[in-house]
């Protein structure tokens, strides 16, 4: 009988796990104040942004104080307005997550991600057991790959 009847080829999602270190923490510490510092860096921008259309519509119009022109300026502070709300909720989230980070404790083992692999399916496997794979890292060096490979 042909080996090649009796085989798949599939792919499957590997969940990464790491172990909390005193590296990792720091290491991701650093990762979401970046991101937070950025955010904050994008709220300057547009802040600065926003006055700036502001003040050059004031400046183009013949009447800086007319109707028309104060409607335009509602509009843009909305438009800065949204964008800087959607700036804070994400920033929050981003807050939540360091105070998350922070209080996890050494040697546990957290979500770091996934990866994808293939691997070959013979008549006989579990196809479960070999579906459910994942890798345990620890400041980056495979610790241990649990499940069916």
């Amino acid at each position: 009988m042909d080996d090649a009847n009796n085989q798949l080829l599939l792919k499957r999602t590997i969940n990464v796990k790491a172990v909390v270190t005193p590296r990792w923490k720091e290491e991701a510490q650093q990762q979401l104040q970046d991101q937070i510092n950025g955010m904050d860096n994008q709220l300057q921008q547009l802040d600065m942004q926003g006055q700036q259309a502001i003040s050059e519509m004031q400046k183009q119009s013949a009447e800086p104080d007319g109707p028309q022109v104060k409607q335009q300026m509602e509009n843009i502070q909305a438009q800065v307005n949204q964008k800087k709300n959607e700036i804070l909720t994400q920033k929050n989230k981003t807050l939540q997550q360091l105070q998350q980070v922070q209080m996890l404790e050494m040697d546990q083992e957290v979500n770091q991600g996934q990866l994808e692999s293939f691997f070959n399916l013979n008549k006989g496997d579990n196809l479960i057991q070999k579906m459910q794979v994942e890798v345990l890292i620890k400041d980056g060096v495979v610790e241990d790959i649990r499940g069916g490979i």
